[in-house]
Order: structure tokens, then C-alpha cells, then sequence
């Protein structure tokens, strides 16, 4: 299958590496690709150079976000929540029109006031605020501004590197959800996870529950700093 991932970050390359290995044809799309590629320092999350990674991983193309939309069958978002909904509502007419487009963002806004209030301290600094939360939905944003695209919201409550190899907690026994308005969308993305060695899929009913699925990135944040190390999570039912 030819797939889409929108972003450059530690994310994205999760999967690029993994579905190059399970036999898809992956355009990884950026803003400008000359500018990814000529970039030499981390990230603002500490992730090294993209063109490290792509002379890694010769068998990726990269592209601009459009041209990779156009290019995938199926389209996985890793835009970073702040500017995912105004970069994909850019995309040409007809980029992402009747496909599917997982997204795993999360409304993290990053840049807090010195004199914010309350502030949750992390090891790198204040934990960042969401937005939108409770009322509303990154994804719901998305699928707003993509009426004729079928969003569905999976992938969010894993570190990537996690979604891409459950096998490395209990086997692969722990718990993946999702949530969305098409069903379509959301037997693609369940394929998806069951190539990556997922069993366990809740489905969590129409798109307005991407409200607890991005919500939950808090008290994920807050169990991963008292454990010190990744995990995963099983629903007992």
C-alpha cells in the first residue's frame, strides 16, 4: 500500500521504518523538504537531524506534505497539534478528499507566560497545556476542516515507538484505542494496528471521544515519570 506520513518527528519515523519493513511504499511529508534536509541541529524534543534518517532508511521519499497527501492511499498524521489543522486545511482541494487519515497528535501548546498558573513541573519544564480539551477535539478540528476525509483517531495513547512494537510489553497483550465517525476509517486503522502485532482494539464509538483519547496524554505523562520507563496498558474486562 502506498502511505502518507505527515511529519518529520521522532513519530513519523516510528513508522516509516516500521511499514517500509512490512512491504509499504511510505512518502513522509514535510513543509519544505530542502529546508528538513538541511537542518543540522535536534529538534526542540532532542530528535537528531531528518537526513540522518532518510540516508538510513533509503527506500522513504520525502516530499512536500501535498504532493505525499496526493501520493498515499492512506494518510497518518504526526503534525504537531499546534499547527496540524492549519497546515492540513492548506493542502490542495482534492489531497486527501475520500481517504483515510489517522491521527495521532496531540493539542500540546508548548510555549506557557513565566507567570502561568500552577504550573506542573516535568524534568523538562512545565508540562505543556491542551488545547483544545474537554469541549472539543484536535481531531474533530481535522475532521471539520476535512469534511470529505475519513478521520479517525488512533495511536495517541502509545509512544509511537510503542504502537509500532507492542510486542515489547506482555507480549504484545496490552490495549489500543480508537475512535472516529467512519467505519472504514477505523477497519483501516484496526488492519493497520494488526500488522503491527495488535490484538487487543477497543473501539471507542463516534469521533467526539478523541476528547478523552487526547486528554489521556496527561496521566500517560504523569505515569511514564513515576515509572521511568515506557509501558503498556491492558483493560481488564
Amino acid at each position: 500500500m502506498k502511505i502518507a506520513l505527515l511529519g518529520t518527528g521522532a513519530g513519523a519515523r516510528c513508522h516509516a521504518a516500521k511499514l517500509t519493513t512490512l512491504g509499504h511504499q511510505v512518502t513522509v511529508g514535510t513543509r519544505d523538504p530542502k529546508a528538513t534536509l538541511a537542518r543540522t541541529e535536534p529538534d526542540m524534543m532532542g530528535t537528531e537531524p531528518f537526513a540522518g534518517f532518510l540516508a538510513a532508511h533509503p527506500q522513504l521519499t520525502l516530499a512536500t506534505f501535498a504532493d505525499a497527501a496526493e501520493a498515499g492511499e492512506l494518510v497518518i498524521n504526526g503534525i504537531d497539534g499546534a499547527n496540524a489543522v492549519t497546515a492540513l486545511a492548506a493542502l490542495p482541494v482534492g489531497a486527501l478528499a475520500d481517504k483515510t487519515l489517522i491521527d495521532y497528535a496531540v493539542p500540546y501548546v508548548y510555549q506557557q507566560p513565566d507567570d502561568a498558573e500552577n504550573p506542573w513541573p516535568t524534568p523538562w519544564g512545565a508540562m505543556p497545556h491542551l488545547d483544545p480539551v474537554d469541549t472539543d477535539s484536535l481531531a474533530e478540528q481535522i475532521q471539520r476542516a476535512l469534511p470529505h476525509t475519513r478521520v479517525v483517531k488512533a495511536f495517541v495513547t502509545q509512544e509511537q515507538e510503542t504502537v509500532v512494537h507492542p510486542a515489547e510489553f506482555g507480549d504484545g497483550d496490552h490495549t489500543m484505542f480508537l475512535a472516529g465517525d467512519h467505519d472504514s476509517a477505523k477497519t483501516a486503522a484496526t488492519e493497520l494496528l494488526n500488522a503491527y502485532g495488535w490484538s487487543d482494539i477497543i473501539d471507542l464509538g463516534p469521533l467526539q471521544a478523541a476528547r478523552g483519547l487526547e486528554m489521556y496524554a496527561h496521566f500517560h505523562t504523569a505515569l511514564g515519570l513515576a515509572l521511568g520507563h515506557r509501558f503498556g496498558v491492558k483493560i481488564v474486562r
